[in-house]
């Protein structure tokens, strides 16, 4: 089913029964399941194969469970040991995991026509998963509808609010899903090739759960109408941050991250240069540590971590860490945890001595090539 959703069935998303921690924490799970790990990422095996793994806070891999292909975001249920591992675009696998088992409980692929982009959100209770799509032959931004409980069955589908809805969040309160349109078209048959560079637009679009309408729309200024937003992170008031993956002219340094709460102007982040260009036009993920006040983005491309203040938007550090891309709120500490293509598993933790205020300490390694994240159970 492709259609057009009904209010009746977007009504199953609002999902406000989880109560107030999932209003509080919408990007945390309620679940803490014996033996169950503390982080999910996705990573290239040495065979050269994919899977999931399951992390404990020390970095020791907890589980492995084959991909049929290259993963590239998780997605954790609110209420039981359960995520989703989304299929990097143009995907056609999602996988459902038992996080307590550590097994894999069933796979689900979109109808015809369209292709996941390797991210999802489920809504407050768990009930209903969201995926945002690519109809690639009328190049519009779908978001997919899932019922959980009856084994995700396809339920429909609403606009993004775009092109090229990269990643999709719930939002505080359970009521609105934020989503970052990338605004390229492209074509599972063009590989990544942007197929619409004349028009391209991206936007960070707010939709209505209850019924898939648009409420709120953010665009970049015409000059950086090139800077495609691709990773979101959210805050318990209503704050989300957005990165971006700078398409035009690679002489250019446009700012890479930008903070936004809707109704109020969007703020946009940069470090000052030499610092900024080292990031190589290219922000891969995005995180706010625990407290929400500081905020961070990595670069594969530029090897670097950046942190800044939520607050004031002030730079505060950059660290070096080649091919680092996957980020995440250190849940012991007000730093992140961070992973990179050469296996290591890394904290960011404040260091007064440290000449940025901050150091990376290593927590493992492994031989795998993590990919683009890494989530909090």
């Amino acid at each position: 089913m492709t259609g057009t959703i009904t209010r009746r069935t977007m009504l199953r998303g609002l999902g406000l029964a989880a109560g107030a921690a999932a209003v509080l924490r919408p990007d945390h799970a309620l679940w803490a399941a014996p033996g169950a790990p503390d982080f999910l990422a996705a990573a290239k095996q040495a065979d050269g194969s994919h899977a999931l793994h399951g992390l404990m806070r020390s970095g020791e891999i907890r589980f492995t469970i084959p991909l049929g292909q290259r993963g590239h975001g998780g997605v954790v249920h609110p209420a039981r040991p359960e995520a989703v591992a989304v299929a990097r675009r143009p995907g056609r696998e999602a996988v459902v995991v038992d996080c307590a088992a550590g097994r894999e409980r069933l796979r689900f692929t979109p109808p015809e026509g369209r292709v996941f982009y390797g991210h999802g959100a489920f809504s407050a209770d768990g009930g209903t998963f969201f995926t945002p799509e690519n109809d690639y032959e009328g190049a519009r931004g779908r978001v997919g509808i899932w019922d959980v409980d009856a084994g995700y069955r396809r339920l429909g589908e609403v606009s993004s609010g775009g092109v090229g809805p990269h990643e999709i969040r719930l939002e505080a309160g359970g009521a609105t899903l934020l989503i970052a349109n990338g605004g390229n078209a492209t074509h599972p048959d063009m590989g990544r090739e942007v197929l619409n560079p004349g028009t391209m637009q991206p936007n960070l679009t707010r939709i209505r759960v209850a019924d898939g309408a648009v409420v709120d729309a953010v665009e970049n200024e015409p000059a950086l109408r090139m800077n495609s937003i691709r990773h979101l992170a959210t805050r318990p008031d209503g704050l989300g941050a957005a990165v971006m993956q700078w398409q035009g002219d690679g002489h250019e340094r446009p700012p890479l991250m930008m903070l936004h709460r809707r109704g109020e102007a969007v703020r946009l982040l940069a470090a000052p240069e030499p610092a900024h260009a080292a990031m190589r036009n290219y922000a891969g993920s995005v995180a706010f540590n625990r407290s929400g006040d500081l905020v961070a983005m990595t670069s594969p491309v530029g090897g670097r971590l950046q942190v800044f203040e939520t607050a004031t938007g002030n730079f505060r550090a950059a660290l070096v860490a080649a091919d680092v891309c996957g980020l995440a709120a250190d849940p012991d500490g007000e730093g992140f945890i961070a992973t990179d293509g050469r296996g290591r598993v890394l904290a960011v933790v404040a260091d007064p001595a440290a000449e940025a205020g901050f150091r990376l300490k290593l927590r493992a390694t492994h031989p795998v090539a993590w990919d683009n994240h890494v989530v909090v159970l």
